[in-house]
């Protein structure tokens, strides 16, 4: 060892992983908000009803401020899975717009196929076309493609800084 500390990862990776979750988690919730005919607080509450089931339709705005906070680590969790992917796959960076579409709709299929039916979430849905698509194309566009854009623009600062 020569001394020397070992260097933490660049602010610019964080700051990708931060934009990155708030854009995706912003532009999903107000896209959910519109798109949904139901009040802001029960989607929320729809969102918190992952994890408490039924229940959390009994909440009030406890359950829908659960559901921001769970709606939220979603979406820096996916911006974290980006980021660390990227670094292993640097095309990921090179090409964002293109992977970022793709991992939109990966993240749509893995939410929708994989963690509700292992949630607590109360109903069963089903996938019409005319569920799906939109709802695979609002990912693509809201969730991975500003995920996407943000590692990039991150890592092209950090790279530019250094």
């Amino acid at each position: 060892m020569n001394g020397e500390l070992a260097v933490p990862a660049r602010s610019g990776d964080l700051r990708g992983v931060l934009w990155g979750g708030i854009l995706c988690g912003v532009f999903d919730i107000t896209y959910a908000f519109i798109a949904f005919r139901a009040t802001p607080v029960a989607i929320l509450q729809s969102i918190a009803s992952g994890l408490l089931g039924t229940e959390a339709a009994e909440g009030g705005l406890a359950t829908a401020a659960l559901g921001l906070v769970l709606h939220f680590v979603v979406a820096f969790g996916a911006a974290a899975v980006y980021y660390l992917a990227s670094r292993k796959l640097p095309f990921l960076v090179r090409h964002a717009v293109v992977c970022g579409l793709l991992y939109g709709m990966a993240v749509y299929l893995f939410m929708n196929f994989v963690v509700i039916p292992l949630s607590a979430f109360p109903r069963k849905l089903s996938y019409p076309p005319g569920v799906l698509i939109p709802g695979i194309a609002w990912h693509m566009v809201l969730v991975g493609l500003p995920i996407a854009l943000a590692i990039r623009w991150a890592d092209t600062r950090a790279r530019s800084a250094a």
